[in-house]
Formats: C-alpha cells, structure tokens, sequence
C-alpha cells in the first residue's frame, strides 16, 4: 500500500511564470492587437474569479480558454496559445524552487519510501515543463490536476484516485482555503507553508506553532485575503493546520512524527 505525502506546487514548492511574465506577454499582445491600453490581466482575473464562483473549478484554471473566451469577447482574431507562452518562459530566472531546502526534502522523503504527489488547481501541461525544467518532476509518482478529475481544490474529490491507491500521511500547502481546508475535511494531517510566520515562533516546533494567538491570527488575515466569503462561513477549526512550516526541510520532522504516532497507534491495537 503506497503512503502518499501530497503537494500543492505554485506557492509551496515553486513559482510559476504566470504573474511575472505570461499574463503581461497576453496583455501586451491583446492590446497591441487593439491598438490601445486595457487591464487585460484585470479581465483574465476576473473571468477567473466567475468561474471560480460558479464552482466551474476545472474551466477557472483553463488559461488558454480564458484568453480564447476574451478574445473573441473582444472581437479579436488574434490566436494566443497560453501552454506554448509557458513552454517559451518555463527557464530559471523565470521559474524558481522556493527554498534551498524543496529538492532534498523530496529526495529524504522518496528515500524514506514515501510516494509523493502533486495536487494542483494548475492544469498538467502548464505545472509539469516547470517541474521537470526545476529537476523536481521525476520525483513525484503521481500528479494530480483538475482536468483529470472533473474538480479541483478545495473539493476532496480530488484525493479519490489517491486514496483508493493507498493511504495519505500529510498533504503540504501554502493557501488556507484550498489546501488546508481540504485535508482538513478529508481527515488528513494539514502541512501549511508559512515563510512568513510572526516573530519568534521559528524556534518553536511545527505543531506548536500552530496553537500561538499570532499564527492564529495570521491564520485569520490570511484566510481572508484568499476568500472573505468563505472566511465568514467557516469555523476557524476548519482552516487551522496541523502543522507550519517556514521552510520545506522542516516536513521532515513532522513526517516522522505522523510515522510515530502511527506505529504507536498500531502496537496498542
């Protein structure tokens, strides 16, 4: 039975060259094809966050449509192809790993005998040439993404191939809303990547971090940033995780601790 430690990626393991490079590169061309300056990034945006509140979470993460939908919105003729602007800016210093520490995590983690898993709203042919250009692709055994399964994060549904072939031990995330809430309601222990966390809890463990009224209130601002509707519906148990880390070699202890807790649950069986 494989032991799955599942990863979101933009954010938590590697930044993408969406913001920085192919949204202005769709915008330059759109509005040189119109001959003037409009907030083409602003609309993309906004199509997105439609979608997304319709809860056509595979068609909200499908940039080509997006740009394609817009286009002809704006009565343009113009043919811009998202996957090969990916390709063209999927190269270092575009695209980086987010600390020193994500490849020989993964590397301690594979050797450990962990299966790891991407678990990304990003579709495949946008998340893998930026995995594999990072050295970090042929380290993931599995990668899961919305136009697979028909949904995406925060909707559990996403996990079902995964669990139907073994058992999850963690799943890592940076967002509140869609990767911790997710493990959250699936039962699963919730890794959160804070690089940011409030002052002088880095000496604390994971674990305890997670308990100090400064993360908790982090916990707060964040999670309405990401989503102020969901921010007022939830119980703040919901989006609380198990554990924070501030860089990615710190999962190691966490993982062992979960393998701990395991084994001793198991003897008193």
């Amino acid at each position: 039975m494989n032991k799955w430690i599942t990863f979101d990626l933009d954010g938590t393991l590697m930044q993408n060259p969406f913001s920085a490079w192919i949204f202005p590169e769709v915008e330059q061309l759109i509005c040189g094809e119109l001959n003037r300056n409009i907030e083409v990034r602003k609309a993309l945006f906004q199509e997105h966050k439609l979608r997304m509140k319709r809860q056509e979470m595979v068609a909200a993460y499908d940039w080509d449509d997006i740009v394609r939908q817009l286009s002809k919105d704006w009565g343009l003729s113009l043919s811009i192809d998202v996957e090969q602007l990916l390709l063209k800016h999927a190269a270092a210093p575009k695209i980086y790993l987010l600390d020193d520490t994500v490849l020989p995590t993964l590397e301690k983690l594979k050797q450990k005998g962990y299966s790891l898993a991407a678990v990304t709203n990003g579709f495949r042919k946008y998340q893998y040439p930026v995995m594999e250009e990072l050295g970090i692709g042929s380290l993931f055994d599995d990668i899961i993404t919305p136009e697979r399964m028909e949904c995406g994060k925060p909707d559990a549904g996403i996990l079902r191939e995964l669990q139907q072939d073994g058992i999850i031990v963690a799943h890592v995330g940076d967002r509140l809303d869609h990767d911790i809430h997710m493990a959250n309601q699936s039962g699963i222990p919730s890794v959160l990547v804070a690089r940011d966390l409030p002052a002088g809890l880095e000496v604390l463990s994971p674990a305890e971090r997670t308990t100090q009224a400064p993360f908790l209130q982090r916990c707060e601002e964040q999670m309405r940033k990401e989503d102020p509707e969901l921010h007022t519906s939830l119980q703040p148990e919901a989006y609380r995780p198990a554990y924070a880390i501030c860089q990615m070699d710190e999962l190691l202890a966490c993982i062992d601790e979960l393998a701990s807790r395991s084994s001793g649950a198991a003897a008193a069986d």
